[in-house]
This record gives C-alpha cells, structure tokens and sequence, in this order.
C-alpha cells in the first residue's frame, strides 16, 4: 500500500494559482472545475473498504484543509449535501474564512423537504434536486413531486438545478421547459431502477452499480445539446478511471471535449496518497487553455 501523501495541504496561506475559468451559473460565476462531497461521507461508489478508508481520514480538520487548498489550486465552488454533517463542515469553514460558493444538494431523508430546502436558502449559493430521488421518481412514472420541489427552490431566489444520471430525464424537462438554471449530469448511470442512496438507506449498493463508457457516450451527447449549463459529475468512473495518472487525464481530456463551454465537471477528491486538488485544478487549466488556443486560430489560416 502506497504511503500517506505527505506534503502538507497549505489550507488559506502559501501563494494561490489564478482563478480557473469560469461558467456563469444565473449571476454566479463557477470554476469549470469544482470539488464534489461524496468522499468526505465516505461516499465511494467503489467499495465499502474504500468509503471506510475515506471517513478515516477526512477528519473534520482535514475536511477544512483539503477546501482551502481548493481555493489555493484555483476553484472558487463546492458541491456537497444539505445535511447536518456538512452543514456543521460550512459553518466551521465559514468561520475560519473559508469561502468556496456552496452548491446545495438537497438531502432526500428529510421528511419535510419544501422546509429542508428553506432551511438551506441562506447559506447555498445554487441548490438542486437529489439526482436519485429524481430518478426514482422517472422510474416511477410521476414527474410531480420533482416539479412541486424545484418551485419551492425557485422561492428561494437561488439558482436552480436538476440533478440526474439518466440522460432522458434532462431530455423531458428540457422539451416541456422546466424552469431551470442548470443541470446536474451524471457521466455514468447508476440509476437503472429504483434504488436509494447509502446515506439515506444505510446500506452500500457500490458492487451493483454500472459504469458503462456507452453511458457516458449517450449523457455527453445530451449535455452538448442541452441548452442550459450542465455541471457533470461522476467523470473518473467513482475511481474506476483512475488507474494512472494518464487515465486520469485522458478522461478529462475527453470529457472537455464533449462538453460545452458553458458547462463544467464536479470531482470528487481522496488527496491521501497525492495532492489530487493540485493535479486536477493543473490539468483543467490545461485543458482550457487548449480549448481558448484552439478556439482563437483563424478556421482558414491561409486566407488572410
């Protein structure tokens, strides 16, 4: 087994990268790349040993020490749950300074969500709607419970979104017009009948999940037609596309590829063995900045 990464995490002091670039979510502007809060649960979707592994070292201090380094890297945003224990992480980070915009997911093991997502209204900087309960309710035909939701988060005058890893749902609400200001998008489906998440059901489905490349293929396609911002998640395969550094970043590669420019990508990040907020926040500049050199060539260069 490899050993613990070593090098300190510089938190809120060293020297800071530049801002990566951003997309305008509603008057919001969003790093293209922005750290994702499955790890800090333990939220593998790989393993239980994995998801133990993560829980064990994302002490509440290492939380906070691994968002301030996203801040260093460049990233300006977080995706994370609205429940009790990342809410108490926000508050906590809040108060040392901390100052990644919180992008919301709405927690489904509340009872009451239209007063869930009030409660949350104060300190989100967008919120969206559970991608499982979403799927869940596709899977079940009734679309209406999804849309009474997201009409109790547009009271909140946040950004909104609908978070799914079914391309066909974006699909619906797109042709109908739902009031939305972005989409959550899953790369991979997981979602292939009803099914509840482990932190809500207790109980860890990692082994029965999909990741199939021909997923992903059919939900880029969707993105790229989309007409709102996407931010997509679930890129690197919950770690299945994360043998080697190169996997790692021929993924990105092609992911970038696919996508529009409007939209961007949600990881999540393990920095035990290696500093993964710094690798990533470098290979999203990269990539980037390939787009804008590419973009900025004349289509006929041999025309003046």
């Amino acid at each position: 087994m490899p050993e613990p990464y070593q090098e300190p995490l510089l938190g809120k002091d060293g020297t800071r990268q530049p801002l990566l670039p951003t997309v305008a979510l509603g008057d919001l502007r969003l790093t293209r790349l922005i750290i994702g809060g499955n790890p800090f649960c333990g939220m593998a979707h790989f393993s239980g040993d994995l998801g133990a592994e993560m829980l064990d070292y994302f002490t509440m201090e290492q939380l906070k020490r691994v968002l301030f380094e996203c801040e260093r890297q460049g990233i300006n945003a977080m995706v994370m749950r609205g429940d009790a224990f990342i809410r108490r992480l926000v508050r906590e980070y809040r108060r040392d300074g901390g100052g990644l915009q919180w992008i919301v997911q709405t927690a489904s093991e509340f009872a009451d969500q239209p007063g869930h997502v009030r409660s949350l209204a104060s300190a989100a900087a967008a919120i969206y709607h559970h991608g499982t309960r979403t799927d869940n309710h596709w899977i079940a035909r009734n679309m209406e419970p999804v849309r009474e939701l997201l009409a109790a988060m547009r009271d909140t005058g946040r950004p909104i979104g609908l978070a799914t890893h079914i391309p066909e749902v974006i699909q619906h609400a797109e042709e109908r017009g739902w009031d939305l200001d972005f989409y959550m998008a899953s790369a991979y489906c997981v979602a292939r009948k009803y099914r509840q998440s482990a932190l809500v059901s207790g109980v860890d489905t990692s082994d029965s999940e999909i990741y199939d490349d021909a997923d992903r293929e059919r939900m880029l396609d969707t993105v790229a037609a989309c007409s709102k911002p996407c931010l997509v998640f679930k890129i690197l395969g919950a770690s299945r596309k994360c043998e080697n550094p190169e996997m790692v970043r021929e993924t990105f590669r092609h992911i970038f590829a696919r996508i529009k420019p409007s939209d961007a990508v949600v990881v999540g990040m393990f920095p035990k063995h290696r500093n993964q907020v710094a690798e990533n926040a470098a290979i999203v500049r990269e990539m980037t900045a390939e787009a804008c050199h590419s973009e900025a060539k004349p289509r006929n260069p041999g025309i003046l």
